[in-house]
């Protein structure tokens, strides 16, 4: 460091390698979903919604149209997450600790709500081939709608305190300038290159990313530079309020989990191939009725499903850009391959 000004860095990479992409292979389909919602821990639900529905392309099957919108709501209620992080840690690191702890208090609540939905705070394996593991539960809705109304007065006290600070100006207008050329060069995407003038989202591009029926704008900065950065994240996280107010207030109704035993196990069936109304119905039928839907089942757990040969990339707007999931099958019931393009393996080396 030159006082303010960092002249040199050198990135190792590679300290907090896991091994998930091969670990992958070596797992059911099913298992894998445990495995990739560790890639990124601040945004799981990410890696979760870019898998299965790569592994659903594959099947040729897609998720009910309850389980795709309650997929954008927590993945919206993620991304908002996954920015308060950025944002009180980048105060801290700048010397603002009140932000820090408000950003913290209010991802706070987030959690809660992933607590209260999947029973767990962070790394869920919520979203499922063919659907969610389970339906939002009751209470769920009035505690996400509270956290809605509450949270746009919070996201103006964080620019009250920021935005007019000549602290924070000094020290983030004019720094870290890269261009959209820079960007394009270098793989860079998300809120870096949006604050870059450039308003692409995959939100906005991808067909069947379950966007397509909401209203939602794309923020765009033109000055390329760490405020640009910081007033795109602002941004982001009020349209990600949008789309959930949104997602609430048309959620469909139905089933959370495709309806076919051979990929989804009993506990997640609506309806039972014999037209058995329920899943607890369902269940009793294959353990004292039919030995052939027993054994199926015990397969489906056991073994796994399997999924044609073939391969495909699927990408989703992750909270730091373009996260894709290259995801390929030889037909049997393990993957042949995982590839995981995750955003900020291009963005910090920019």
């Amino acid at each position: 460091l030159d006082g303010e000004t960092v002249v040199d860095c050198k990135l190792v990479i590679g300290y907090l390698h896991t091994g998930i992409e091969k670990n992958a292979e070596y797992r059911t389909w099913q298992q894998g979903v445990t495995f990739v919602t560790r890639m990124d821990y601040l945004s799981p639900f990410f890696n979760e919604l870019a898998y299965c529905t790569s592994v659903e392309r594959l099947l040729e099957i897609e998720a009910p149209p309850r389980a795709r919108a309650i997929r954008v709501l927590v993945c919206e209620l993620n991304r908002i997450a996954s920015h308060l992080v950025w944002l009180a840690t980048s105060s801290l690191e700048l010397g603002a600790v009140s932000m820090m702890l408000y950003g913290f208090r209010e991802r706070e609540r987030i959690l809660d709500i992933f607590e209260l939905i999947s029973g767990l705070r962070m790394n869920h394996s919520y979203i499922r081939i063919g659907g969610l593991v389970m339906d939002l539960p009751d209470g769920a809705e009035q505690r996400i709608r509270g956290f809605l109304k509450e949270m746009p007065k919070r996201i103006d006290e964080y620019e009250s305190l920021l935005s007019g600070n000549p602290i924070w100006l000094e020290r983030n207008k004019g720094v870290g300038l890269l261009s959209a050329d820079d960007c394009f060069a270098l793989g860079v995407t998300g809120p870096l290159l949006r604050a870059a003038g450039v308003a692409h989202d995959l939100r906005k591009t991808e067909s069947g990313s379950g966007y397509d029926e909401y209203d939602f704008e794309v923020p765009v900065r033109t000055e390329a530079d760490c405020y640009a950065r910081y007033e795109v994240r602002v941004a982001e996280m009020r349209q990600s309020l949008r789309i959930a107010e949104q997602v609430l207030d048309s959620l469909p109704g139905g089933g959370v989990m495709i309806d076919d035993p051979k990929l989804a196990w009993p506990a997640h069936l609506s309806v039972g191939p014999d037209g058995i109304g329920n899943s607890e119905e369902y269940v009793r039928h294959i353990m004292e009725e039919s030995m052939e839907a027993l054994i199926n089942h015990f397969k489906v757990v056991t073994q796994g499903i399997k999924v044609p040969p073939g391969e495909v990339y699927t990408p989703v707007e992750s909270p730091r850009g373009e996260l894709g999931y290259y995801v390929a099958s030889d037909g049997g019931v393990r993957p042949y391959r995982v590839r995981i393009r995750d955003p900020s393996f291009c963005n910090l080396p920019a």
